[in-house]
């Protein structure tokens, strides 16, 4: 039997603690709430926090960033040591995935694959009364799983290894960072390569004036991938960071290699969302068991400012006028819809449906 799964749209303009209130009042009436509460007992014992280089680099990257944390701690009523800890991403002291990228002309195509019961459920369009206005898939709240800014940026990670944690941020958080404040790819690549990491992860990006990227990044630096054929998964390339890879790379190579007969065909973004949604071509997965099913397949149209979302796999294409919506028009959908495999943990997207 297939899950049902709705992704709760939210739209917010203004300033940022009150966008940070508004979270935290749709976190706590969602199943959600009671997931992350019960997850920071283990939160505690699994890493430490420190405050002040967090805040440091908020404060230099992302100052509303800052202030929305502040509105979510009044919001959910926890001290902002514990809102930082849970939802800041820099930690001290993530499970197979398979995240797919291609990028073309401006086009960025992404897959989301890893296991639902640690999805957040929320996609976001976020523009705040000073700096950079976003949109994308809302990952611990605060992070981003991938995006694109009003700039015409667009980011998302893939999973590599989480062996040997360093001192550092999470990937949903340095996307966040990313998109609050870089305007085009030369700016993001310079903060990826000097933002501390906490785990392995490939950063792929691109932006309006059609430049890509790949970033290598880890607790043992970050370098740009310069012959990277527009496309991503999850193992590092250079030579000097193959030995941060997992031993098992099989599936991550072939499927790269896959992606690279993809691109070739230069797909318009309807196409590129197809390539990567539709199980027919080699790359959306219904692994939901194995940490790598699809969950949400999007592909950012820098140079429109326009996404194109799909919900599992073989979804339907759901548009979302970004450019519009920033010129003041209303984004009518509530609800994105789609369905995964049957698969334990999910309850917390499935219940969404009232």
């Amino acid at each position: 039997m297939q899950v049902n799964m709705q992704i709760e749209v939210i739209e917010a303009k203004g300033d940022a603690y009150s966008f940070g209130l508004l979270q935290a009042q749709k976190l706590k009436e969602t199943p959600l709430f009671m997931k992350h509460t019960n997850r920071r007992k283990k939160s505690i014992r699994k890493y430490d926090t420190d405050l002040a280089e967090s805040k440091a680099w908020m404060k230099e990257l992302s100052p509303v960033l800052w202030e929305e944390l502040e509105g979510l701690a009044d919001g959910l009523e926890w001290r902002i040591q514990d809102v930082i800890h849970e939802y800041g991403g820099y930690q001290q002291n993530w499970v197979k995935s398979g995240c797919s990228a291609i990028m073309n002309n401006g086009a960025y195509g992404r897959n989301y694959d890893y296991h639902p019961k640690t999805y957040d459920g929320r996609f976001v369009l976020w523009q705040p009364s000073k700096g950079f206005a976003h949109v994308g898939f809302a990952q611990r709240i605060i992070g981003r799983m991938d995006g694109m800014n009003e700039h015409g940026l667009a980011i998302g990670y893939h999973f590599v290894n989480r062996l040997k944690p360093q001192d550092g941020f999470i990937c949903c958080s340095i996307a966040r960072f990313i998109l609050d404040s870089c305007k085009n790819v030369k700016e993001a690549v310079d903060v990826l390569t000097s933002l501390p990491h906490r785990h392995a992860f490939n950063y792929s990006l691109t932006d309006k004036s059609g430049r890509h990227a790949v970033v290598e990044g880890s607790g043992q630096g970050a370098i740009e991938l310069k012959q990277h054929d527009d496309v991503c998964s999850n193992h590092f390339r250079l030579e000097k960071k193959q030995g941060e890879n997992r031993r098992i790379l099989d599936e991550s190579k072939n499927r790269l290699e896959r992606l690279k007969q993809l691109r070739a065909t230069n797909p318009e973004p309807l196409q590129l969302l197809d390539y990567l949604n539709n199980t027919e071509y080699g790359i959306g997965k219904t692994e939901y068991k194995n940490w790598s099913g699809t969950i949400h397949s999007a592909v950012y149209d820098t140079k429109n400012l326009t996404v194109y979302a799909g919900v599992g796999v073989n979804g339907k294409a759901i548009k979302v006028p970004f450019g519009d919506w920033l010129k003041g028009e209303r984004y009518g959908v509530r609800k994105f819809r789609g369905k995964l495999g049957e698969i334990l943990g999910a309850d917390h997207l499935e219940e969404r449906l009232g």
